[in-house]
């Protein structure tokens, strides 16, 4: 050592200029800059992921998998990569394991209804009070179509799963899944995943993580959390909409029957009967999200070149700073306080109801969801019809959130 003091980085600094590799952020709303704080719904896109897709149409496009001419072998090998980033991305042992599909909600209704379709009356499939539509919604259809029971693990009034309830839901075997998620696109709440994995092994039941919010923030290991299935979006990992993946342990997977029939997930057909294809194939029916899928790829290049030490890092400094800038305006409150909360901030304002806090926050160029947030019951838990939800993502400053909080101070003054 020479003795120089070391210059620590601040982490929200770190990583101020990756906005220039987003090109929406320098437009402007209603005369005003661009405060996006909606991230939580769908991520804005850098140009690296634009520019991926934008070439794959210009220079190479053609369908895959089945064609034997340069356009259609080169684009087959674009998209294939992709799968072995994603296994990259989290851990997972081979890329076989992973299939594409259009979003979180397809690959959990994939799950629901075939995995769904090996279990039977008497079994049940355990979820928690805050759980997004998309984990909810495929266990009450399944439950009504084949008769296993759904049961609803309670969450604290910070907001943090109760795992000794979870433990007792579990305790009579009769359990086959626990489907929860990994990170609350409403509370923030991070779950405990590898203890929940823990929990529902220790019951003879397999596990499912909704990891949509988590893995843009944090980095998964499916293998360190003891998955037996992981599902995300590709719209909020800063990629294209139309594209989402479904992990799933081979074994499961072999044995589990196709969610479509069609084109490229057979091995053979006659009229009489068809031969399914190997996995990933067999849950991969028709045409692909091609483009969308190598915009995917993209976005987990630029990901993985920005870190996720440093987005973890940027996030957690994100939310410390923030939490106190909104105590300071009056009448608001702070929705949960979970032991370890991501990048997700919901919020209500004496006598303001959430819907106008977000309308006048948007004339001041300030994006954020207002609404139930696609968490109805969790709503009804809470006590509450509707919150306002700011999100972060890697390109939010701690300017946007001083913009946000002086803008909420404005407003608490219009109804005082």
């Amino acid at each position: 050592m020479d003795g120089s003091p070391v210059v620590m980085t601040d982490p929200i600094d770190a990583l101020r200029d990756r906005r220039a590799d987003f090109p929406i952020l320098a437009e402007t709303v209603h005369g005003r800059p661009l405060v996006f704080l909606d991230s939580a719904a769908s991520a804005q896109k850098p140009v690296q992921v634009i520019e991926a897709m934008g070439d794959t149409m210009r220079t190479q496009y053609a369908n895959i998998h089945r064609g034997l001419h340069w356009m259609s072998e080169r684009t087959t090998e674009a998209y294939e990569a992709v799968r072995d980033q994603v296994a990259g991305l989290i851990g997972a042992p081979a890329r076989e394991e992973v299939i594409f599909t259009r979003n979180s909600t397809e690959a959990i209704n994939l799950v629901a209804y075939s995995f769904g379709s090996l279990l039977r009356p008497g079994q049940a499939v355990v979820i928690s009070e805050m759980e997004h539509h998309a984990n909810l919604v495929p266990w009450q259809m399944l439950r009504d179509r084949t008769g296993i029971e759904l049961r609803v693990a309670p969450i604290t009034d910070a907001g943090d799963l109760d795992l000794d309830a979870l433990e007792r839901l579990v305790a009579d075997g009769r359990v086959a899944l626990v489907a929860v998620t990994h990170m609350s696109n409403v509370l923030g709440t991070v779950t405990p995943a590898r203890r929940i994995a823990d929990i529902a092994h220790a019951a003879g039941a397999r596990v499912l993580f909704d990891g949509s919010q988590f893995v843009v923030h944090r980095r998964v290991d499916v293998r360190a959390i003891d998955a037996d299935f992981y599902t995300f979006t590709g719209h909020k990992l800063y990629g294209p909409t139309g594209i989402g993946v479904l992990w799933g342990r081979r074994e499961l997977l072999e044995e589990m029957p196709p969610f479509m029939g069609g084109g490229d997930m057979i091995s053979s057909v006659t009229f009489e009967r068809s031969i399914w294809a190997t996995v990933p194939h067999k849950f991969e029916a028709g045409t692909p999200a091609i483009i969308e899928t190598i915009g995917l790829g993209a976005a987990i290049r630029y990901i993985e070149a920005v870190g996720y030490d440093a987005i973890a890092a940027h996030e957690a400094a994100l939310v410390a700073y923030a939490l106190p800038r909104l105590a300071e305006v009056p009448g608001l409150r702070v929705i949960g306080a979970p032991a370890d909360r991501g990048g997700v901030i919901s919020f209500t304002m004496d006598d303001v109801h959430p819907h106008d806090i977000a309308t006048l926050l948007d004339r001041n160029g300030v994006a954020v969801r207002a609404g139930h947030h696609c968490a109805e019951p969790l709503m009804r838990r809470l006590g509450l019809s509707a919150t306002a939800r700011a999100s972060f993502a890697l390109y939010t400053t701690r300017e946007e959130v001083d913009a946000l909080t002086a803008t909420l101070t404005q407003i608490r003054g219009f109804f005082a």
